[in-house]
């Protein structure tokens, strides 16, 4: 990956190149991500004399308001009939822009009363459309707000199904009294997983010898949770005693939309005083609404016979209620000060970011005060990071924090001085591709940019001409990541293409010769997944869209990639007039100095003369929110296009002060050697890493560590040209010179201070003897002169 420009066509290349410069604006923070652990469930009651079926509208041709799909897992296809009418209902009831993805399996239950379970995937905080940025919303209820999905690898809502139940087989919705309707579970636990869930537990404290209640990340469904004396349960402190009262005592939903569709009265919740995980508190009471022909749809409990089609008015007006911001709740005091302050370098401003009070949710903290101590002027806001715009670049500056709420101020929190510094000059490309994946090469000796645009799906390849930029369109339906490899000599040169099917997941190829284009599908396509346990390798039909990276030497193309259906690290190679032949490169056994760890995540290759270089991350150890808690880095040589001539190192592992080693990856040839870099996390820090780490993999020299203290946490994605590592900071793009890191001296810069809540790719070329990066800036294809 290369990139850059000479002062000879400085002037030209401002209109060639569309080339306005950017007015940087900083957007929102990246989103807060959590795990989803607790589940919603449906319990079996034997049938009653009440009345069980609900009134039926004729509902043949509901207009859908959203777009759901289930992946089953040993689902029998009437099962799956009954699932696809509760999706067809909530996809008529429930209003998003973003696909659902539903996760369904059929098995045992844990207990054989429990007919069915469903919770969110994740759970989302601070993202831009949040109606309340201190709350939780669950994946779909986030997407739909947000208006695009946070989340593209993982479903949005995971549902387990009790196959042994006494299921009603023959789907006319008419089960017998010893039978239960599976559509009406389903919409049921469809709910749960909307966003239709507290996310409190009621735990053993030994402690303090009895139980409490815990609430770490409140959900809005919690924030409508009101307790006998006004409290809002979400404003509780945890883990307390007091909690754990209001989990088994009276609570009611606050939320104007339900009370209004409950005639004015706010709805009791389930509460028993004996707490039923799954049950208490995510439920309408079960003796208030049970008789209910229209709003026992979301009671705890489902008699045999009982069938629901529709939801009913007050489940419908509490999910329109999730999507407002509650009303605040009632401060307890004045709020403590403000945690963990900092200010890092922007562009002209300061970024500040903050960890709320200790008892912000007790206290109710309204907004935070911020002064620049230089000149005495004050912003509020009403979260972290707060911009604050307006400074000179190479001035120093101080900023005092405070708390604010109904009954008074915090005391103030000071700053560490800190100096805006000027990000690098910036001119467009292509004013309408965001470029969210991107790479570039030198191709009959000029620079080439291959691009994705995520709005779009189509893969760009632009080229320099000398004079201008030509673009062509390579493919379309694409995403994830491109690999550029180029092949012959001086101007007849072929240059080779490998990207991700978005749809199929496979892996596609193109080749450019002159004008000529010419594409086919590498691997990815085949009938049945080929195991990592065979030994003669074949085409799969493993997903394998997620890394890729391609070398070429005088003895042909590779290209690498990962199963992501098998967590190996896979390849495939051709003499260039040949057939591709298939190979399993590592992931599949501990001798011979293999792994079996979880692997290629992130990718990268490179060719040396006859020596080609793969450098991956292996995550040792998952944690139930799919995130590495333990990885090391790992580099496989070859010298020769042999399946048995590669040979392993583990570049660095684990160790008591660095849990995490990947996130990203990067191998480049510098003027001192072959230099490999990637990112590292703490137990503390995950899953966010802390520090850059880089070496010389041709010396024993130890692994350098780059700290970025002053521009926030660094992260995905990283780029090189050998002289200087690109990488994201808070959401920009920093960058390492590495001849001034080696000195010792100051090597971090500022390469763009436009803010983006997801990864900025980017990639190097040289235009005239001037170094460019190459990235996707404010949904533009942006070039970056390197300062």
């Amino acid at each position: 990956m290369q990139t850059r420009t000479s002062a000879r066509t400085a002037t030209g290349l401002v209109l060639l190149l569309l080339a306005s410069f950017l007015t940087i604006v900083s957007a929102e923070a990246a989103p807060l991500v959590a795990p989803s652990t607790v589940w919603g469930h449906t319990y079996a009651a034997s049938s009653s004399s009440k009345f069980l079926t609900t009134p039926t509208k004729a509902s043949a041709n509901l207009e859908k308001r959203s777009k759901f799909v289930v992946t089953y897992k040993n689902f029998p296809d009437w099962a799956k009939n009954q699932v696809q009418a509760a999706v067809d209902l909530w996809a008529a009831n429930f209003d998003s822009k973003v696909q659902i993805n539903v996760d369904a399996t059929w098995s045992r239950s844990s207990t054989s009363d429990i007919l069915g379970s469903a919770r969110p995937d994740r759970y989302y905080s601070r993202f831009s459309g949040a109606p309340d940025s201190t709350l939780w919303y669950a994946s779909a209820l986030a997407n739909a707000l947000s208006g695009k999905d946070l989340d593209l690898k993982n479903p949005e809502i995971i549902i387990q199904i009790n196959s042994e139940a006494e299921w009603d087989l023959d789907g006319l919705g008419k089960p017998t009294r010893y039978e239960y309707d599976l559509k009406s579970v389903m919409f049921h636990e469809l709910a749960h997983g909307l966003g239709f869930l507290s996310t409190s537990s009621y735990l053993f404290d030994r402690s303090k010898g009895q139980n409490v209640g815990t609430l770490e990340q409140p959900t809005p469904f919690d924030a409508y949770l009101q307790t006998q004396d006004g409290n809002r349960l979400a404003d509780l402190p945890t883990p307390s005693l007091e909690l754990g009262q209001a989990l088994t005592s009276k609570l009611v939903w606050s939320g104007t939309e339900a009370i209004a569709a409950n005639n004015g009265e706010k709805s009791l919740m389930y509460t028993p005083s004996n707490y039923d995980a799954g049950s208490s508190v995510s439920h309408l009471d079960e003796n208030t609404f049970a008789n209910s022909s229209t709003n026992a749809v979301m009671t705890p409990n489902l008699e045999a016979g009982e069938v629901f089609d529709e939801p009913g008015p007050i489940l419908l007006a509490m999910m329109k209620d999730l999507r407002i911001k509650p009303a605040p709740g009632l401060a307890a005091g004045i709020p403590s000060e403000v945690r963990n302050a900092q200010a890092l370098i922007a562009d002209a401003s300061v970024i500040l970011t903050f960890d709320p009070p200790i008892n912000s949710r007790t206290t109710q903290v309204s907004d935070y005060i911020i002064k620049n101590i230089n000149n005495g002027k004050e912003k509020i806001v009403k979260d972290s990071p707060a911009i604050i715009t307006g400074l000179k670049n190479g001035t120093s500056y101080s900023f005092e924090i405070t708390a604010s709420n109904a009954m008074g101020n915090s005391s103030e929190v000071t700053t560490r001085p800190v100096t805006p510094r000027a990000a690098w000059t910036s001119q467009v490309i292509d004013p309408a591709a965001d470029a969210r994946s991107i790479t570039s090469t030198t191709f009959n000796g000029q620079p080439v940019i291959a691009y994705v645009d995520s709005k779009t799906s189509v893969l760009r390849l632009a080229r320099w001409s000398g004079k201008s930029w030509k673009k062509s369109t390579i493919d379309s339906d694409i995403s994830g990541q491109i690999s550029l490899c180029v092949s012959g000599k001086k101007l007849n040169q072929t240059l080779h293409i490998f990207y991700a099917d978005k749809t199929e997941n496979d892996l596609r190829y193109a080749t450019v010769t002159g004008v000529k284009i010419e594409r086919e599908i590498i691997d990815g396509n085949a009938a049945k997944v080929q195991s990592y346990e065979e030994i003669v390798r074949v085409p799969t039909s493993s997903d394998v869209s997620v890394s890729n990276a391609c070398a070429v030497t005088s003895e042909g193309i590779q290209v690498f990639y990962r199963d992501e259906t098998q967590g190996v690290l896979l390849g495939a190679y051709k003499k260039f007039d040949g057939v591709w032949n298939y190979e399993l490169v590592d992931g599949d056994r501990k001798t011979d100095f293999r792994t079996t760890g979880d692997i290629a995540f992130h990718l990268k290759a490179l060719a040396d003369g006859n020596k080609t270089y793969v450098l991956y991350d292996s995550a040792l150890d998952i944690n139930q929110n799919r995130d590495a808690t333990l990885g090391e880095i790992r580099l496989a040589i070859r010298s020769t296009i042999d399946p048995e001539a590669w040979r392993y190192r583990t570049l660095e592992s684990p160790r008591a002060d660095v849990a995490v080693l990947g996130y990203d990856v990067e191998i480049v040839k510098g003027a001192r050697g072959i230099m490999a870099s990637w990112f590292s996390a703490t137990t503390l820090s995950m899953p966010d890493p802390t520090t850059v780490r880089t070496l010389n993999v041709d010396s024993t020299s130890e692994v350098s560590v780059i700290s970025t203290t002053n521009y926030g946490i660094p992260n995905e994605l990283m780029s090189s040209d050998s002289k200087t590592l690109m990488f994201n900071c808070l959401g920009r793009l920093c960058a390492v010179d590495y001849a001034k890191f080696s000195k010792g001296q100051s090597a971090i810069s500022l390469a763009s201070s436009w803010q983006s809540t997801e990864p900025t790719a980017s990639a190097w070329i040289v235009l005239n003897k001037t170094r460019y990066a190459v990235a996707g800036i404010n949904g533009k294809l942006v070039l970056l002169k390197a300062a």
